[in-house]
């Protein structure tokens, strides 16, 4: 039906068209073409890598052989005593007597017994026994024996405990220093015995009042402002417990004035 109302041959399609022809990109050429030209040609030589072969080249007449690859053993030679050290001396002959020398009327028997009757007893080196089956270690060795007490510094402070308590040192200065130039400046004072126990009491004493307060809440907390009364007081509490600590702890305060 569509082919009747839309006819598929029509009267422009006789007119001929040109074929649009797509144009391509010049194609992309390198400036430096005809220099690596050049220096390829210049460069190129025969047999530059490798090198013409210098391997002589067998003649036919040397051809492998049967056995000819076998180690071969060398030579049997006679045996001699020349190759080796020199022989000691044979034993002398019942009829040789020795020459005669110089003769010592020592009695070498009995100045060796008194030596050995005089000598004083080696002492064994101590050792201990580390297994249960009688292995034995020397006591030196184990790591039993004190061997740091032997020293050049032992029984001296450290280095860096001496350092460090320099540092120390220079920083309490420092501070102290700072301390009273602010004092003599009036920006800071110095809380007394007296001033410090007043204010360790009203503490200790908010801290009561808190606390029955706490005392006295209901066991059940159902409701939300009975929650957020509960939370308040705990935080307050904490609060006073740490400025309570911190006063106690440090017996010099001082206050800074605005």
């Amino acid at each position: 039906m569509s082919g009747l109302i839309h006819p598929t041959e029509r009267i422009y399609s006789l007119i001929p068209r040109e074929e649009a022809r797509r144009e391509k990109a010049p194609r992309y050429t390198s400036r430096f073409r005809e220099q690596v030209k050049q220096e390829k040609q210049q460069n190129k030589a025969s047999n530059k890598t490798m090198g013409p072969a210098q391997v002589e080249i067998p003649s036919p007449e040397k051809y492998l052989q049967k056995h000819s690859k076998e180690p071969k053993i060398p030579e049997k030679k006679t045996f001699s005593y020349r190759d080796v050290q020199p022989r000691k001396p044979p034993v002398p002959a019942k009829t040789e007597r020795p020459v005669p020398g110089v003769h010592s009327k020592r009695d070498f028997v009995r100045s060796n017994a008194m030596e050995n009757i005089m000598a004083v007893p080696r002492k064994p080196q101590p050792a201990h026994t580390h297994t249960k089956h009688g292995d034995t270690e020397l006591l030196e060795n184990s790591g039993l024996v004190p061997k740091y007490i032997r020293k050049e510094d032992y029984g001296q402070i450290p280095q860096y405990l001496t350092q460090r308590q320099e540092e120390v040192r220079q920083a309490q200065e420092e501070y102290d220093r700072y301390i009273k130039e602010r004092m003599k400046e009036g920006a800071m004072k110095q809380l007394s015995d007296e001033e410090r126990q007043e204010i360790l009491d009203g503490l200790k004493k908010n801290w009561d009042e808190l606390h029955h307060q706490y005392q006295g809440l209901s066991v059940i907390t159902d409701t939300m402002p009975k929650k957020h009364r509960k939370e308040r007081l705990e935080s307050e509490m904490k609060q006073l417990e740490k400025d309570i600590a911190l006063m106690e702890r440090y017996k010099t305060i001082y206050i800074a004035k605005n």
